[in-house]
């Protein structure tokens, strides 16, 4: 497969070529485990799991590595307000790092549920502070960072392309576009590589530093780890979109500015909000839905997966209880139509689901689009033949769209009024060999009737000079 994507750093769609020959390396920005993750988080997870089902299927080796933020996230991204890690343990009553133990846990069991292949690399900040510090230490030797009251900034007007991602002129950050609310800022882009005590006097995670005790900003974790597991520079980064204009623009400034190279990425992939009446999903809003809440509403967790893969990662989605339903409708007609389709055996041969299969490589390619995708599966389960390739080709699409679609026939099996056994076969083929017998003996009406009589069953005859063969309706 040769596959082009939508790169946010030059806003257009790119062919893919990684640096090297069958290896992607991937960074996928990982959650903030102070709380669930909300469907909307979810949603950046299915994204990063369809780049990666579609890359492997198509033979590469691809490093997924994922950072667990348990230190340093304030509630405003642009190094304002309270550490959410912090606020979290203080109202539940717990120590920070239970509360990132705990979180982290109910977010795996979240992606799990939702059959999302776990990252090649799962790294918490916490157990990278020293990569931190060698980091900051190698900005600052670069001459990108000042010290005031305290904390150590990076400076962003001494990085002459900063915000080329997000498209942001430096002149307007100079010019004070975006919110100041640290006085020690030179200008008001500039952001925190590490925190001492004159940020918060009772900070519960602390390190020694060449700077002081103190904690690191939120934005140099991923550099920092990205690094160390897939090197200076790598193939792809995702995230969500509201990543673009402050935290994946201070990760481009502190990497380059620390190893010289450009790009520290070459393919920027941001998934679009999931939206609600009232706007894009948000827990600092409170009042958000969780994958349980969803459970507990009569979802089953792959009905959401389904939801989502309905529009595409770039576009945003407008969620709806009655959205949802319509999803877990479509879902269980489309389980129940593989059902009916392929738990007959044995399945004859046959190479008509090619075109489909073509189809649906063709619409991954085009930038992970699942829409294209799900229509491409689902012309074959309407128009295609019950074939042994067809069903290999649905079990094939399968890989990428992560919905457990084999279970509908392993269900079956297991299914005493669906389950088509040895004794049903012979059947078959006895009612075959009657009309075979009556088309000798010139009795059409009694031929007639078997043909029509298993046709009502679901099965279809197909005469040729080679004798009758029967195969499962479309139906």
């Amino acid at each position: 497969m040769t596959f082009t994507f939508y790169n946010t750093l030059g806003r257009e769609k790119q062919m893919f070529k990684p640096l090297q020959e069958g290896k992607v390396g991937f960074y996928g920005c990982g959650p903030t485990v102070y709380n669930y993750a909300h469907i909307g988080n979810l949603r950046a997870y299915v994204h990063h799991d369809i780049l990666v089902r579609s890359l492997r299927r198509s033979g590469f080796d691809v490093n997924h590595v994922m950072n667990i933020t348990d230190v340093g996230h304030l509630s405003g991204d642009n190094d304002d307000g309270e550490d959410k890690m912090v606020k979290s343990a203080e109202e539940r009553g717990k120590s920070v790092l239970e509360i990132a133990d705990f979180y982290t846990l109910a977010f795996f069991n979240d992606t799990d549920r939702m059959n999302i292949t776990r990252p090649t690399v799962v790294c918490k900040a916490t157990e990278h502070i020293n990569e931190m510090i060698t980091l900051i230490q190698r900005i600052e030797k670069n001459g990108f960072t000042y010290f005031a009251d305290g904390n150590l900034y990076f400076d962003i007007m001494k990085f002459p392309t900063y915000g080329e991602l997000a498209l942001l002129r430096l002149d307007e950050q100079k010019a004070g576009t975006r919110t100041v609310q640290d006085k020690n800022k030179r200008n008001p882009g500039d952001f925190v590589l590490w925190f001492t005590k004159s940020k918060f006097e009772n900070q519960a995670l602390v390190w020694d530093s060449p700077w002081g005790r103190g904690y690191p900003g939120w934005h140099i974790e991923c550099s920092a780890m990205s690094m160390k597991y897939l090197g200076t520079a790598f193939d792809i980064h995702a995230g969500g979109i509201d990543h673009v204009p402050i935290h994946h623009t201070n990760e481009i400034a502190q990497s380059e500015a620390a190893t010289g190279k450009k790009p520290c990425v070459y393919y920027w992939l941001h998934n679009e909000f999931l939206v609600m009446d009232k706007g894009k999903m948000s827990k600092s809003t409170g009042g958000f839905l969780t994958l349980q809440s969803l459970i507990d509403e009569g979802f089953d967790p792959l009905d959401y997966r389904y939801f989502l893969l309905g529009g595409h990662y770039r576009s945003q989605l407008q969620f709806s209880f009655e959205s949802l339903k319509g999803a877990k409708n479509s879902r269980k007609t489309l389980m129940d139509k593989i059902k009916s389709k392929f738990s007959l055996t044995p399945l004859p041969q046959g190479t008509q689901s090619l075109q489909y299969m073509e189809n649906f490589d063709k619409a991954i390619e085009d930038d992970l689009n699942t829409p294209r995708a799900l229509a491409e599966l689902w012309g074959l389960l309407r128009d295609g033949p019950a074939t042994q390739e067809a069903f290999k080709a649905i079990l094939d699409m399968d890989t990428i769209l992560g919905l457990k679609l084999e279970e509908a026939v392993k269900n079956s099996e297991n299914d005493g009024k669906n389950s088509i056994n040895e004794e049903f076969v012979q059947e078959i083929e006895e009612l075959i060999t009657r009309r075979t017998e009556a088309k000798k003996t010139k009795d059409f009406a009694t031929a007639d009737n078997i043909r029509q009589s298993l046709k009502d069953r679901g099965i279809v005859l197909e005469d040729s000079s080679n004798g009758t063969v029967w195969k499962l309706c479309n139906n």
